[in-house]
């Protein structure tokens, strides 16, 4: 729905000023917005929580001193906008983007978008996704930029017209990551993912904590793709959408062809961390 998308400028001292932009999805949005920095999570427990929302600022924050641009507010005050947002938003719960202006045209300025969470069917995650592979690379994998959003565009309309779930990034022959979400695979019990040249993702860093946990080894190595046929497993992971599992990369089935005991395990214990460790949104 059209108008189900809400668009807010975050300011100091004031409250957040509603905008009138017209957007059919988030990363419409975000080519209307200033280009800069953004970040994407969803809600728990009626809006009021969050899974590692530290780390969703942090995207935001940290290269801003850098370039010497001084956000409308700081990481308090906008937790306090965001939590007041939620609190009235009309859905069950929420997607939201939070976004900073870093270019010439109004550096600093921050922006929340907030949508209903459309949440993935029971399906997908028991029977695993296909994606296909992409040439499009990502500039500065350290930063999340909306300048990818656009960048990415004709990577985008062939996933559409593929109908496939995710596209995968092919950089010097290797799997790096997805437009919009962290790789990974296992193979002969081993848990391998890219080590550099990919986005930090925030899921990414609390997946392979909880890998460690559980003993699974690690490898830090991006996929060649003429392995693909070789390994086991394979899943992405990405802050509204947890761990989803790949069943077929292009058009080769992974593994058995359905969402095996490693990938399984760790979605397990991705849930339950979930459960007990989302925080709230609003400051403390």
């Amino acid at each position: 729905m059209l108008n189900a998308l809400q668009v807010w400028e975050i300011k100091r001292d004031r409250p957040p000023v509603r905008l009138n932009i017209q957007a059919f999805s988030l990363d419409e949005l975000s080519r209307q917005l200033p280009q800069g920095l953004y970040s994407t999570f969803r809600t728990f427990a009626g809006r009021t929580r969050a899974l590692d929302l530290r780390h969703h600022l942090e995207r935001l924050y940290h290269p801003a001193e850098p370039l010497d641009i001084a956000p409308a507010v700081d990481e308090t005050g906008l937790r306090r906008a965001l939590a007041e947002l939620l609190a009235v938003f009309p859905a069950p719960e929420a997607r939201v983007r939070i976004s900073l202006s870093t270019g010439s045209q109004r550096p600093g300025a921050l922006f929340a978008a907030i949508e209903p969470l459309q949440l993935l069917a029971d399906e997908v995650y028991r029977y695993g996704v296909r994606a296909i592979l992409s040439h499009q690379e990502r500039l500065h994998p350290q930063l999340k930029s909306s300048a990818f959003i656009a960048a990415s565009e004709q990577a985008r309309r062939e996933l559409a017209a593929a109908g496939a779930f995710e596209a995968l990034m092919v950089h010097h022959g290797r799997i790096s990551e997805g437009l919009s979400s962290n790789f990974y695979y296992i193979k002969n019990g081993v848990l391998g993912t890219a080590g550099r040249g990919v986005l930090p993702g925030v899921t990414r860093r609390l997946v392979l904590r909880l890998a460690r946990r559980e003993g699974i080894p690690l490898v830090y190595r991006a996929l060649p793709v003429d392995q693909v046929a070789r390994i086991d497993e394979a899943f992405i992971t990405s802050s509204s959408r947890g761990i989803v599992p790949l069943v077929q990369i292009d058009t080769l089935p992974v593994g058995s062809g359905l969402p095996d005991p490693v990938t399984r395990r760790l979605m397990e214990r991705y849930t339950a961390y979930v459960e007990t460790r989302v925080d709230l949104v609003a400051p403390a």
